[in-house]
């Protein structure tokens, strides 16, 4: 009975703690005063700041970027007023920014086609808690991954794709995305193109994992070109999705060296080691709020 108090005891502290939990992102022109400004603002509100990073492009005429974590006292009472006074101060420094809250759990989906690797990472990260999402559905092609992914509890469904009826599937998709309430789609070695219809619906919110150091090797059969190749490095890159193929935001890349020793399976068993932790650590970063994208770049607060 005691460990059982002590266990609710510490649940609830630290859904305590996640109440009063925010993070600021800010990007806006460079110019002194700025860092004042932004914590002048949380210093009004009763915040105490417990973590920042912050970045400029160029000291004279760049960009700043700026990732604030703070601390306030009946954050969910106070974030609404908060988010209105802030209005003025964005407005007068032109800024963007975007507010959030460590008791709004991200909802994530998982899509996936033969092979598991990277989802089976995500999973584990997920059950061990280093991962702070509900993965609230998993989608695929194929039927594969159905009975380890419905073990855990989490829906599965299969919606075979093919480009004659990619317009039919990505409507489904959809469906689904908003029956589930989908803030986030993860693509852990989901084999088909989606449309940029599909991808203008989840503009960055769609994370990528490609089996290449990008920007080498875009497309299909990289490991296939890089063995032919005759490379010395191969890697892994998780990226935001565009409407250009392997081409968007890239979040994190990953590589291990390798010889002539190396055949075409070799490279594959290789790169699955990359892949796994390159989309996990993409994935994290991005549900920690530590990335900003800044056109076809990203700048990422480790």
């Amino acid at each position: 009975m005691q460990i059982d108090t002590q266990v609710r005891g510490s649940l609830q502290q630290r859904s305590t703690d996640l109440d009063n939990r925010g993070r600021l992102l800010v990007k806006c022109a460079d110019k002194p005063g700025i860092v004042s400004v932004l914590s002048t603002f949380l210093h009004t509100h009763h915040s105490n700041i417990i973590e920042s990073s912050q970045y400029s492009s160029n000291p004279e005429n760049g960009t700043f970027f700026i990732r604030i974590a703070y601390h306030c006292d009946g954050l969910r009472e106070k974030a609404s007023q908060m988010e209105k006074d802030f209005e003025q101060i964005a407005t007068v420094h032109n800024m963007e920014y975007s507010f959030h809250y460590l008791h709004e759990r991200t909802r994530s989906a998982i899509f996936v086609s033969k092979e598991p690797h990277c989802l089976m990472e995500l999973l584990w990260e997920w059950q061990n808690g280093d991962l702070d999402t509900d993965i609230v559905v998993v989608i695929s092609n194929h039927e594969d991954a159905r009975p380890f992914v419905e073990a855990l509890g989490i829906p599965y469904y299969c919606i075979p794709a093919n480009k004659d009826i990619r317009k039919q599937v990505e409507a489904e998709q959809i469906r689904l995305m908003e029956e589930y309430n989908v803030d986030l789609l993860i693509l852990a070695r989901y084999m088909q193109i989606l449309t940029p219809a599909f991808v203008d619906h989840f503009e960055n919110r769609i994370i990528n994992i490609h089996h290449s150091f990008l920007p080498a090797f875009i497309g299909a059969g990289p490991y296939e070109r890089a063995y032919e190749r005759g490379v010395k490095l191969i890697g892994a890159t998780s990226h935001y999705v565009t409407n250009n193929l392997d081409e968007g935001p890239i979040i994190e890349q990953d590589v291990e060296r390798v010889d002539h020793r190396d055949n075409v399976g070799e490279l594959k068993k290789i790169g699955r080691t990359i892949e796994r932790r390159v989309l996990a650590k993409a994935v994290k970063w991005h549900l920690e709020n530590r990335i900003i994208v800044e056109g076809n770049k990203t700048i990422v607060f480790h």
